[in-house]
């Protein structure tokens, strides 16, 4: 399988890439969620994509991996940035049009690039996520377990390697949810590469401190692409009402419910996620 790094620059705002598959083929474009890395879409999801026909681009998003990366606490950007620095992704790499595929934030980031750049958008695909610009307090709130967990992190030597692989092992755990059979040691292996990987670790949760879009708040009726939902049914960050709140704001959507999935891309899943995947970006070229 072709496999291509590249930087691409926004401004002075560097961000690294990666590509999967033959460039001449229709574009997927692979956003990841908060705090984490281009490394938490798998190898080998990427390679099956790209297999079916795709040219697959997946990114660090600032704060994360190999790209521009900021202090611990201290954030100089916005979610409008994130949507800008994929649309400079796209630009870098000469795409006039690609098909979004986001998991949690990085849908998020991909609702905002739909209403920005309208025509740079074949298809939406939301993994695990919810809208941008929601704030009713009355969908679920996340799992109690997993806010308990993220309390110790005010205690987390950053430095010590092993304290934070295993802090997101179990974060790993709790976000699978319920029903899912947990490969520890699979999660254990994407821990430790991602320690490893980043510029600085720690500034990943500066994505806890995002703002921005306001702009854009309130107008997901505007978006034309056609968008795809595909929502664990027992997500322990995000409930399976987020993602029909979602699909439900979109006017050309459809929900996909993975029965048994939390908030994670569990391999037991993979084969249907890629299948809708294939099939959403089939039809729109």
């Amino acid at each position: 399988m072709q496999r291509t790094e590249k930087t691409v620059f926004r401004g002075t705002t560097d961000l690294a890439t990666q590509s999967f598959g033959d460039p001449d083929r229709p574009v997927i474009l692979m956003m990841m969620g908060a705090t984490a890395s281009m490394l938490w879409w798998p190898d080998e999801l990427c390679e099956l994509l790209a297999a079916s026909g795709r040219h697959v681009i997946r990114y660090d998003n600032r704060d994360t991996g190999r790209s521009a990366t900021g202090a611990p606490g201290e954030v100089s950007y916005t979610l409008d940035d994130l949507a800008d620095d994929a649309i400079a992704i796209l630009d870098g790499y000469g795409v006039e049009r690609a098909h979004l595929v986001g998991m949690s934030l990085g849908a998020m980031i991909a609702q905002l690039v739909a209403l920005k750049a309208p025509l740079r958008v074949a298809s939406l695909t939301a993994i695990s996520s919810s809208r941008f610009d929601e704030d009713d307090p009355n969908l679920p709130e996340m799992d109690p377990a997993l806010l308990e967990h993220f309390a110790t992190m005010d205690a987390l030597d950053w430095n010590d390697r092993q304290a934070v692989v295993d802090f997101h092992v179990e974060t790993f755990r709790i976000s699978a949810g319920p029903k899912a059979s947990f490969d520890a040691e699979r999660a254990r292996r994407l821990a430790e590469r991602e320690y490893d990987r980043a510029i600085d670790p720690r500034s990943a949760m500066n994505h806890a401190m995002l703002a921005g879009g306001e702009r854009y708040r309130g107008r997901l009726g505007e978006i034309r692409a056609p968008l795809l939902v595909l929502h664990g049914r027992h997500d322990p960050i995000l409930s399976f009402a987020h993602g029909v709140r979602l699909a439900e704001a979109v006017p050309s959507s459809r929900i996909v419910e993975l029965e048994e999935a939390g908030h994670e891309l569990n391999i037991r899943d993979w084969e249907r996620i890629v299948g809708e995947i294939i099939a959403h970006t089939a039809a729109r070229g």
